[in-house]
């Protein structure tokens, strides 16, 4: 049917463009209790006392919720309690959970909840965690019960430390000619989804625990409320809708805990939580910040010998996901370069900042950013053309990564080509630099990128193919709806094996845990590589049972049976066949005599042939391949006032067979106006109490209308083999190098190093008054 690379309409369009579409809040709640979260107003306190009793006694109050009697929670580290306990580390922490009949009413008695704290030093960045008279966010690290592959060391602020050893670095410093070396940091920041978390639980009498929520991680909420509180996981039945965006940090469960405990609290009544914004950006887990040192050798001739690299993530107050964020940073910890001698440290380190959750691209972006800024310097320092740097070091076929994987075609895709293809892009050859006059300058800034998915090396996905009595099909899989439109690209892959009207499959998008074959997580960009593997699994098997049921009508072998266009057909005789809807609920012979019955088809697809890192080399094969690209941003610059605009940005980034055009398109410009806002602007800003200062929209600032630049999107084509139909993930890679690209070109055009972030004119002065200052100094 020639629907592969086709910009089919989504399966949801219509739902969403009407209003019509029902997210998690949208449900009704007519038989809903509400719960109302009281946060701490200090990032490390000791707790003294709560007082609940005026609480307690406003109308409508069903429980107060104190933290004293739950287990710990986490997914690698078992270090955050449901609410705080004994001491806050966070501001924003929840600590006393209020049930009442209304929100009002929540509200108002949160409002009259009295917690006495004993203020405790602060832990305000990784650097100064690792101070050895820092205080210790958790004193008793050594006695949580952990995930065996991740390293805290108790007594320090290290939740998790990553090695990476290639090669020999004292061959690699010999080797080098030219060494450069840049530091790096920036602050936590907010993930500003559209939709706020929102999560209902509900207990009912035979025990069963019904839980609806705007969640990436369906079955993980499952499983965890199984393990944390002992309920039987087949009783644990969790609902997630469409969700109306999340990039990473609705795949952390937190809001599902205290629905749980809440509904616990008034007698498995249901009840509903849901995040005001200010409330959303505060209390749920955020955006990593990071310290980090890169250090890099070359030759003359700009080919690169050795780094070394010091990556210090602040994975907050919990480790959560920080201990995998760290370990995906060390994976592809020299971007996509090939160096053969690697020496990288990467440590999730305990602060008493909010803590993180994954953002779109998984800590690439933050490594991306020092590495490729790193790479700038490098290139000045040799006197040598940005790109060609690249182009020299790029990542090729039968290069080894960091991990020590040998790459090949398939796995790694084409990063000069990238480079080639950016540079005709942004007309490179015309120069980095143009003066307009007026004190204004045109600039232009690039870098390259490139990813692996770091999940659980047996991470699956399933699905089911039922038909209806008119041939149409309904899919059913576990992969979540979050704005990605990879539910209609499974549609189009199905469409294509059977090669039939995509407009006869019917896509179901509500996830019930209890009925829908599961999929790990919706992350990392592996939704349309598992679930579109799944799907071709499920495929073959609504094929045979179709041949093998038309063989009997037809009297034939299954074996010389052909399916597609609406149809069961032998090959070399198309006009001998049968009808799919004809066979689909089974066939009745003219004398009555029935055979078969409805076909259901299944199928399913577990990562294959990765490995765990070792733990004093980091050797190991971490994720199925790894997808590239280069990008860039031009930006007008003013020299008198600091000020600048980005006036576009470019991305050329190999994903493999694009499935579908204008929803690839769609993924990497939303991904790059991301990385932009990332690197330009959005941050959390903490008071020297640790405290945010910024937690609403209007003073977080996230790009709006009329801010944007011109997104300019062009793909190179290297089918990775066990993809299905040969195309690699697209959800992040549009961001990964955006933050990158924008400081490389603001600090050509300011002649200053940018190496925090986020690049607002005021950093800008701020660097030049130091320059200023060092000149003058000399």
């Amino acid at each position: 049917m020639g629907l592969i690379g086709k910009s089919v309409f989504r399966k949801e369009a219509w739902e969403k463009v009407t209003g019509t579409a029902r997210y998690t809040a949208d449900y009704p709640a007519t038989d809903s209790l509400h719960a109302r979260i009281v946060v701490s107003p200090y990032a490390h306190a000791v707790i003294k006392s709560i007082h609940t009793e005026k609480a307690k006694e406003v109308f409508g109050v069903r429980a107060v919720v104190t933290g004293e009697h739950f287990p710990l929670t986490g997914e690698e580290i078992r270090d955050r309690p449901v609410l705080a306990k004994d001491k806050v580390r966070h501001h924003g922490e929840a600590v006393v959970l209020v049930v009442a009949d209304t929100p009002h009413q929540a509200k108002r008695a949160a409002e009259l909840i009295e917690v006495e704290y004993e203020q405790l030093p602060v832990v305000h960045s990784p650097t100064e965690a690792l101070n050895p008279n820092a205080p210790l966010v958790h004193e008793q690290l050594g006695s949580y019960k952990k995930e065996e592959r991740v390293y805290p060391e108790p007594g320090t602020n290290v939740a998790n430390r990553t090695k990476i050893r290639k090669g020999s670095m004292e061959r690699g410093w010999n080797l080098s000619e030219v060494v450069v070396e840049e530091r790096f940091s920036f602050s936590p920041s907010d993930h500003a989804a559209m939709e706020t978390r929102c999560s209902t639980a509900e207990i009912h009498p035979d025990g069963n625990v019904y839980i609806m929520t705007s969640s990436q991680a369906p079955f993980m909420v499952k499983r965890l409320i199984h393990e944390y509180f002992g309920v039987d996981i087949g009783k644990i039945i969790v609902e997630t809708p469409l969700v109306g965006g999340a990039y990473g940090g609705k795949a952390s469960i937190q809001l599902e805990l205290l629905a749980f405990i809440a509904s616990m609290a008034v007698g498995g009544r249901k009840v509903r939580i849901l995040n005001i914004r200010e409330q959303d950006m505060l209390t749920s887990p955020c955006h990593i910040g990071l310290d980090a040192t890169v250090k890099l050798g070359s030759t003359r001739d700009g080919k690169i010998q050795v780094a070394e690299l010091l990556f210090l993530f602040d994975g907050g107050a919990y480790s959560d996901k920080g201990a995998d964020l760290n370990r995906a940073a060390a994976v592809d910890c020299t971007g996509p370069y090939d160096i053969d001698h690697v020496w990288c440290d990467s440590l999730c380190v305990y602060t008493n900042h909010p803590y993180a959750a994954p953002f779109r691209g998984f800590s690439h972006s933050e490594l991306l950013f020092a590495v490729e800024r790193t790479m700038d310097v490098l290139a000045d320092k040799l006197g040598m053309d940005r790109l060609q740097l690249r182009y020299i070091n790029a990542i090729r076929p039968g290069d080894t990564t960091p991990t020590q994987v040998k790459l090949n075609k398939s796995n790694v895709g084409n990063l000069p080509a990238c480079i080639d293809r950016l540079k005709k892009m942004i007309d490179w050859d015309r120069g980095m630099i143009q003066d307009l006059g007026n004190d204004k300058l045109r600039v232009k800034g690039v870098s390259c990128i490139w990813k692996t998915s770091t999940i659980e090396s047996d991470a699956g996905s399933g699905v089911t193919l039922s038909f209806n009595p008119d041939g149409s099909i309904n899919l059913i899989s576990g992969v979540i709806e979050i704005g990605t439109g990879t539910k209609t690209i499974l549609a189009q892959i199905l469409a294509e094996r059977l090669k039939m009207d995509i407009r006869m499959i019917h896509v179901q998008m509500k996830v019930n845990t209890q009925s829908t074959p599961e999929h790990w997580k919706t992350v990392a960009s592996r939704g349309t590589f598992m679930a579109g593997r799944a799907v071709l699994s499920a495929a073959e098997d609504l094929i045979s049972q179709l041949k093998s049921i038309a063989s009997c009508v037809l009297r034939v072998q299954a074996a010389d049976l052909e399916v597609g266009y609406g149809k069961v057909f032998l090959r070399d005789e198309p006009e001998t066949h049968v009808d799919v809807k004809d066979v689909a609920y089974g066939y009745v012979y003219p004398n009555g005599n029935g055979i078969g019955g409805q076909i259901i088809g299944r199928g399913h697809y577990n990562l294959r042939r990765l490995t765990y890192l070792d733990k004093e080399t980091g050797a190991g094969k971490p994720g199925p391949e790894w997808s590239v690209g280069a990008q860039a941003v031009e930006i007008e610059y003013d020299k008198k006032h600091l000020t600048y605009r980005i006036v576009r940005a470019f991305s050329a980034i190999d994903i493999g067979t694009v499935l579908n055009e204008k929803a690839a398109r769609g993924q990497v410009m939303g991904a790059m106006s991301m990385g932009l806002a990332f690197g330009g602007r959005e941050t959390f800003v903490f008071d020297k109490w640790g405290r945010v200062l910024n937690p609403q929209l209007r003073t977080y600032r996230p790009l709006r209308f009329g801010e944007h630049p011109g997104y300019h999107v062009e793909f190179v084509v290297t089918p990775q083999l066990d993809a299905a139909y040969g195309a690699r993930g697209a959800g992040e890679h549009g961001l990964l190098g955006m933050p990158a690209a924008l400081g490389n070109a603001l600090s050509l055009a300011a002649g200053v190093k940018l190496n925090e972030l986020p690049l607002i004119p005021e950093k800008i002065w701020k660097m030049k008054q130091e320059e200023g200052h060092s000149h003058a100094s000399l």
